[in-house]
């Protein structure tokens, strides 16, 4: 028989069966198209050898003028810097307890590493952090007194007691103990890492339930969320419905960052805020905060907090922009105004042209006038949904969001993206942790990436991709927690459980502590493709393969050894398309169908395979290639298979 090439449409479709998605890919893992043909995706390694602590939900990429580029890593818990491979801990502090609260608050029992501290009206949370100093020695109870003038994780006893744990035990039972020069430097309050259940008492509004009885219905609490941006060397962000802060930088990196409303100059912040950015002209826009109250007196200007409400500091035509100055005046260009639909703003994104806000049912665009007015808004459509106030994106001129049931696309107007996977993603998502969903590009590749919560996840742990480009979509697993594209830096960051990794570097999956890289598990797999719409089995007898390996590793990264790089194939077959793809024994006949394709059907290939002998018969088959070694690297071409008709069915 004439050998016929495998030619499947480039892209994924599953919002059809996969008998139905003929001719199309229909399962994948870690793959992408390149000019329509699928292939693995490149690798990562870690760039900080110190893990952060907490969960990183935001990245923001700057270079000082000094040539530093630098990265802004916000976690639930912390604020960091990365410069390079070092780390470093910038997050604010709220307050610092000192003399007389703190005089000789330590206390110490035997064998324990736990050491208790009493300092009345402390306001600590447990998960808080705080570093001690000025307590004196050598030792408090046996505890090398380093180890209790350090950084701590707290624990919250009561409002007058928390504890420390240090890593040597007590050698006694001490009290009162440290002296009268104790500081305790409380940083900011620790926020939830994913969208959290509450139940019980306490949770939710008072009289929601009987007197004394436990919520069963829960309250969601979110998930801490960081925005940022950059004004000269240094960095501004937001804690989503909290305070702005500023961060100056330093080539000593010897700083915390501090509130905004506390550096020189400082008039009428906002002091809550739902997400800060700057525009094109250099205008930093608090977007949803507390309004400016003329009556409410220097520095602050509290007003109540309006959800819809946008403001924005003054730019100052000599000097340029005054990020410290939000009160409007008849000289100044500091300004506010309040959108036109929806409820709250979700989301907001700074563009060449314009400054785009997301509320709850709409899209608002804010315009520079550059008259005394500065900003006007054009409500560009309504009746829309966003997912969340991290999935909005922006990759070549125009702008991609994940609304709730649909993604979407704004080029000048909305209109709803056409998605082949729409019904799979949509029907398997974590609808509860969509506030940390979020979007990024991957320009050299031409890729628009949403990450999110599969079905039964509350972290992340799921991806799908459209490439604008070729206009398709595929789809595929991973554990990723924030994530920014090249421009910067060389290669995109995305971050995960303690670490930056630098992606499409290498073939692997690096690992912290130069430990050894992992292999990255890929494939891809056909929908079923049958012969004669059919009616008849089919004898699969050989394939002709078509894979390149042309950048795979060639050695061992670690051990030196040669390295032959290698892919899976395998050639299942099914003889109805609701079966279970089966076997096929030693004649090519098919075996018991609810038993899972193995090995008779599957087949190593390398750059020196020629051909495979597969003899497998049924009336549908499908395709499916991957890779589980390291250095691999491999992209599918269009492969040959030796198939023909075998008989009319049963």
């Amino acid at each position: 028989m004439p050998l016929s090439k495998l030619v499947f449409k480039p892209g994924a479709n599953r919002d059809q069966t996969n008998y139905a998605s003929e001719g199309s890919w229909f399962d994948m893992d870690k793959v992408r198209f390149r000019s329509g043909f699928p292939e693995k995706i490149g690798g990562w390694v870690v760039q900080n050898q110190v893990a952060y602590v907490g969960s990183a939900r935001s990245l923001f990429n700057w270079s000082t003028t000094d040539t530093n580029d630098l990265t802004g890593v916000g976690t639930n818990v912390k604020m960091y810097v990365l410069n390079g491979t070092q780390i470093v801990d910038i997050t604010p502090l709220r307050t610092t307890l000192t003399s007389p609260a703190t005089n000789n608050c330590i206390n110490t029992t035997s064998a324990s590493k736990v050491v208790t501290l009493v300092v009345a009206g402390h306001g600590l949370t447990t998960g808080d952090y705080v570093t001690i100093s000025g307590a004196t020695g050598p030792t408090i109870g046996g505890i090398p007194i380093a180890q209790i003038n350090a950084e701590h994780e707290v624990t919250v006893v009561d409002s007058t007691t928390f504890t420390i744990t240090v890593t040597t035990a007590a050698t006694s039972t001490t009290t009162s103990q440290g002296g009268t020069g104790i500081s305790i430097a409380c940083q900011i309050t620790t926020g939830f890492a994913t969208v959290t259940a509450g139940y019980g008492w306490g949770a939710g509004v008072w009289s929601r339930g009987a007197w004394g009885s436990g919520s069963s219905t829960p309250i969601y609490f979110p998930a801490r969320l960081i925005f940022q941006d950059k004004f000269n060397n240094d960095l501004v962000f937001n804690i989503q419905g909290s305070f702005i802060y500023y961060w100056i930088f330093t080539s000593s990196f010897n700083t915390r960052a501090v509130l905004l409303s506390a550096i020189p100059g400082a008039v009428a912040v906002p002091q809550q805020v739902t997400k800060i950015l700057f525009s094109a002209q250099g205008f930093l826009l608090a977007l949803g905060c507390t309004n400016y109250d003329a009556t409410a007196g220097a520095p602050n200007y509290l007003g109540s907090f309006d959800p819809l409400l946008v403001r924005w500091a003054n730019v100052d035509p000599d000097i340029g922009p005054e990020p410290e100055n939000w009160q409007p005046t008849l000289t100044n260009t500091a300004g506010f105004l309040r959108l036109q639909a929806g409820s709250q703003i979700v989301a907001g994104l700074s563009t060449k042209q314009e400054v785009l806000i997301w509320t709850d049912i709409s899209l608002t665009s804010l315009q520079f006038l550059g008259t005394s007015e500065v900003f006007g808004q054009s409500l560009i459509a309504s009746n829309l949904s966003i997912a969340g106030p991290n999935v909005v994106v922006s990759a070549n001129n125009v702008v991609y969001w994940m609304g709730n049931d649909k993604f979407y696309i704004y080029s000048g107007r909305v209109d709803t993206l056409p998605c082949t996977l729409r019904q799979y993603v949509f029907d398997n998502l974590n609808r509860t942790q969509k506030q940390i969903f979020f979007a990024g590009s991957n320009a050299e590749f031409n890729e628009v990436v949403w990450f999110y919560c599969s079905l039964n996840a509350s972290e992340i742990d799921s991806y799908v991709v459209y490439n604008y480009s070729e206009n398709i979509w595929y789809f595929g697993t991973i554990q990723r927690t924030a994530w920014i594209d090249a421009g910067v830096v060389d290669f995109p960051l995305a971050a995960d459980q303690g670490y930056v990794y630098q992606h499409e570097l290498g073939h692997d999956d690096g690992q912290p502590l130069n430990a050894p890289p992992l292999p990255i598990n890929s494939y891809i797999q056909s929908a079923d493709i049958d012969i004669e719409d059919g009616d008849k089995y089919m004898l699969i007898r050989r394939v002709i393969p078509d894979v390149n390996f042309t950048s795979s590793d060639l050695t061992n990264s670690v051990t030196g050894a040669p390295l032959v790089p290698e892919v899976t194939m395998t050639v299942g077959v099914r003889n109805f398309p609701g079966a279970v793809s089966s076997t096929t024994n030693a004649e090519g006949e098919s075996t018991a169908e609810t038993v899972t394709v193995t090995g008779t059907t599957t087949a190593t290939i390398n750059q020196y395979t020629n051909q495979v002998f597969v003899r497998a018969r049924g009336r549908q088959m499908n395709f499916k290639i991957g890779s589980t070694g390291v250095g691999v690297q491999w992209q599918l071409g269009m492969p040959r298979v030796d198939a023909r008709p075998d008989g009319l069915r049963n």
